[in-house]
């Protein structure tokens, strides 16, 4: 059991944890909302030094988050006294993961968990219903991955494009969901094919479009207000390399 003096100097770790694994329980699930409950309860229950660990925007299937990480090698030096989460599905919903945490991993590490909702408090011994409530959350993350494969394969099915429009096109602006040839770029992508069967290579090819000063996918999506991955400041925007198809 952990002492009163490790829990008033240890670090209380408030969890918080949202990704669209949560659906329509995003708002009562919001970062901000799980931040007020969990300051309010340890306030009210006598726990200091609080700190926030937020990973937002990640699966609960998968540990490899960030500030879950950073928690994790917090408890390895021997930071961490407390870990507080509004409910169990806010650590994980991989059922085996979580246990090992809660029933393993924390406790050897003296580590007391609360997750507030579900009335979970190691220092109160096992809870029964907790292993119930981890399958539940692990089985609700599978629905919902089930779903959204789903609804990408009608939408694909249908011909709805499933990602950004290639260099090249652009949506249409009647209808975002159709991709129509972008007249600005439209010569450049004739003049590549052009070239490629004129038997030059890749290589080739982003030299001379390197020389005639064309802009880089990245730097012409940018110059359009077009947001995509990559650097929006680049020493050179007119720098093709051989991956340009």
């Amino acid at each position: 059991m952990q002492s009163k003096k490790n829990q008033q100097t240890g670090i209380t770790a408030l969890y918080c944890r949202l990704s669209r694994d949560d659906g329509q329980e995003s708002d009562s699930n919001s970062v901000a909302n799980q931040k007020r409950m969990l300051s309010k309860y340890a306030k009210e229950n006598g726990f200091s030094n609080t700190r926030y660990y937020v990973d937002d925007g990640y699966t609960g299937t998968s540990f490899r988050r960030p500030s879950f990480q950073k928690l994790l090698e917090d408890i390895e030096m021997g930071y961490v006294s407390t870990i507080i989460v509004k409910d169990m599905s806010r650590l994980g919903r991989d059922y085996l993961q979580v246990g090992y945490y809660t029933d393993t991993y924390f406790p050897e590490h003296s580590v007391r968990f609360i997750a507030v909702n579900d009335m979970v408090d190691s220092e109160e011994g096992e809870n029964e219903l907790a292993p119930f409530r981890n399958v539940m959350n692990e089985m609700y993350a599978r629905d919902i991955s089930r779903k959204v494969r789903s609804a990408h394969r009608i939408r694909g099915n249908s011909g709805e494009p499933l990602s950004q429009p290639p260099y090249g096109y652009m949506k249409s602006p009647e209808n975002p969901k159709k991709w129509v040839i972008d007249p600005e770029t439209a010569d450049v992508v004739k003049d590549i094919f052009r070239m490629y069967l004129e038997g030059k290579g890749t290589d080739a090819i982003a030299g001379t479009l390197t020389e005639r000063r064309i802009l880089n996918c990245t730097a012409y999506w940018h110059s359009k207000g077009i947001g995509r991955g990559g650097k929006k400041t680049q020493p050179n925007p007119y720098n093709l390399n051989s991956r340009i198809t």
